[in-house]
Formats: structure tokens, sequence, C-alpha cells
């Protein structure tokens, strides 16, 4: 069903699409943003596999 579907020619179009609809001064700006969400996910995916700390305060006794 999806064979073929990443074809150089397809690629292509999709970012003349989305150069005419969000301009060429706003399409570096848009991957940086995507770019910097990926890797909050990664790192937010890896600091949630370490297992917790547990924080006390000053004053505080365990």
């Amino acid at each position: 069903m999806f064979e073929g579907l990443f074809q150089p020619m397809h690629l292509l179009i999709v970012f003349g699409i989305a150069l005419l609809v969000f301009g060429p001064k706003k399409l570096p700006e848009l991957g940086k943003g995507i770019g910097d969400g990926i890797r909050g996910f990664k790192s937010a995916m890896k600091a949630d596999e370490k297992p917790a700390e547990t924080i006390t305060t000053p004053g505080q006794q365990s």
C-alpha cells in the first residue's frame, strides 16, 4: 500500500508546496523548531528511563 511513497519526485513536490505555503524565510525557522522539538522529546524519553532520585530539602531528615 505504501510502497514507493517517498520517491524523490514526491519529496520535491511536497517541498515545493511547503515553500509556497510558508515562504523561503519561514522554512528554516520551521525546520529548527521541529528539530528542537524532536531533540527535546528524545531527551525527555532518556530522562524518563533513568530511575527517579529523591530530593531532600535542607532541614528535612529521611
